[in-house]
């Protein structure tokens, strides 16, 4: 008996070891980026700074704080990532909610229907077209519509309905006369917040994120989103607006484009770290509750 509780204590250790070597392994990047972004850029290119930051300023971020365009584009996220999720989010419900009941005819062909869209596609250009002929070329709507709803996650939405909302719960409010609307209002929607918490966080992350969209559909920088702007920065090195005026040597602003370059990354992330922890406790619970394919 004793043998097998060590047993267990020594495979706990074990595992505990690994996952926090793994874990140290996945957050190092993060860390290291938020103590580069305060730290001395000439101490950050020589290698100094690894576990500490050395000769702490704020450079960077005051550089991006004063930069107009990215303040613009900031709130331009914003605005895509709250009215994008929340479109999202109405059409997931109201796509879910009906296949998921047994008494909607024609739900097994509707969702034949929807799993054929996650294989086949018209691709890029014919995507294009459609945009263009559908006038929201240079418009909000670019960012929004095209992918409006994920068949993915109106799966795992449908999944949880079917598992976890009784159908006699449903029943009894039918029999009491709710309709169906109010039926999803007051009884179903109550009862899947982890589900609903999880479709935020999937949509919100997607949105916050999207930039590809904003490259092929958008002409005009005052409409841009953060992430294409922080594209610029990172990929194309374009930084000319926040680190040429005023700076006195070639070197002294290659060591502030690398401070910017830090400090955008901590902007354009915090927000999504900042929302995690508040959905956090729902998320596990709704996604693998959703997952079960039924």
């Amino acid at each position: 008996m004793y043998g097998i509780w060590r047993e267990d204590k020594l495979f706990n250790l074990s595992i505990t070891i690994v996952l926090s070597f793994v874990a140290l392994i996945v957050l190092y990047p993060l860390f290291f980026i938020i103590i580069a972004s305060i730290s001395n850029p000439q101490s950050v290119v020589t290698g100094e700074v690894l576990l500490m930051p050395k000769g702490v300023h704020f450079a960077g971020y005051e550089k991006i704080l004063k930069n107009t365009e990215l303040q613009r584009g900031f709130i331009n996220t914003v605005f895509y990532t709250v009215t994008g999720t929340a479109i999202n989010l109405v059409l997931t419900i109201c796509a879910a909610y009906p296949l998921s009941r047994k008494d909607f005819k024609g739900r097994q062909t509707i969702t034949a229907f929807l799993l054929f869209t996650m294989f086949f596609s018209g691709g890029m250009i014919p995507t294009y077209l459609l945009i263009r002929d559908l006038g929201m070329i240079n418009t909000i709507w670019a960012m929004l519509l095209p992918n409006a709803v994920s068949v993915v996650n109106v799966i795992i939405m449908r999944t949880y309905f079917q598992t976890t909302i009784p159908a006699e719960v449903q029943e009894a409010a039918s029999i009491d006369g709710c309709s169906n609307l109010k039926l999803l209002w007051r009884v179903v929607l109550p009862l899947s917040m982890p589900i609903v918490a999880v479709m935020i966080l999937f949509y919100s992350v997607a949105h916050w994120n999207a930039y590809f969209n904003a490259m092929l559909y958008l002409n005009n920088r005052t409409m841009y989103p953060l992430q294409l702007l922080l594209r610029e920065i990172l990929v194309q090195n374009d930084l000319q607006d926040m680190v040429s005026l005023g700076d006195d040597s070639l070197m002294k602003q290659l060591l502030n484009a690398e401070s910017v370059k830090y400090a955008a990354v901590i902007a354009a992330n915090l927000p999504v770290l900042l929302l995690y922890p508040f959905l956090q406790k729902y998320f596990v619970k709704g996604i693998f509750i959703g997952a079960i394919k039924g």
